[in-house]
């Protein structure tokens, strides 16, 4: 599964004032893309946009080979369920839900029987199988991060979004968090869109999006890419 996004799509603000403007590009599955730019050059919404969370005002956004336009926003919200995983910079965790809770919970909401069992597992793929009755108030910034983590991928989804996923975290921190998103991206073979400041980050994806006012104004291939022709 990819994701698509038209040449005619754009976001719009609040006050009707259009934030990304004829954006077009289509990522095939299991690609690592990075979106960078300035801050307020539409990352963010570009990211809520594919996501489902917010509405293109025009054009076409296809995930798992459905337009999100027509969807009302239950059976939106049913294909981010299905489809895709959601990293922000902030944590996003339930305070008094313990870190097995916070991961069981999208299962849940599905109505899955195994909501636990899987949410154990995904734990574990995160190194934090010792830790899944902790509330995050007891973990530390990495580790919340790792339990947001652990939620985005716990079903499997084909389509992970991450807004600059270590804006909270040090240095190493940061990094193990990013070396965990590449290698569970890889395994479970899903597409990638990372939003980053950090342009060494970007460069271990396969492709990079360039985005000024709106406006695609590059799109270049990595080295990652190149080296796995």
């Amino acid at each position: 599964m990819g994701f698509a996004y038209d040449s005619s799509t754009q976001g719009n603000t609040a006050a009707g004032l259009p934030i990304l403007h004829d954006v077009s590009f289509e990522i095939p599955p299991g690609k690592t893309v990075a979106v960078v730019g300035p801050s307020g050059a539409g990352k963010s919404s570009l990211m809520m946009v594919a996501g489902g969370l917010e509405r293109a005002s025009s054009g076409r956004v296809e995930v798992a080979g459905r337009d999100l336009g027509p969807l009302d926003d239950d059976a939106r919200a049913r294909l981010r369920r299905d489809h895709i995983g959601i990293v922000f910079q902030g944590f996003h965790l339930i305070p008094t839900m313990t870190a097995l809770e916070n991961v069981a919970l999208p299962l849940e909401f599905a109505g899955r029987g195994d909501a636990f069992d899987l949410a154990e597992a995904a734990l574990g793929r995160v190194g934090l199988g010792h830790r899944i009755g902790h509330y995050p108030a007891q973990l530390s910034g990495g580790e919340q991060q790792r339990v947001a983590v652990a939620r985005a991928f716990v079903g499997r989804p084909k389509l992970l979004l991450a807004d600059e996923p270590t804006g909270n975290l040090d240095g190493t921190t940061g990094k193990q968090v990013m070396d965990l998103l590449f290698e569970l991206a890889r395994a479970d073979a899903a597409t990638l869109i990372l939003i980053t400041h950090d342009l060494a980050l970007a460069e271990r994806c396969d492709r990079i999006l360039r985005i000024s006012d709106g406006i695609v104004v590059g799109d270049e291939r990595t080295a990652v890419s190149l080296a796995a022709q």
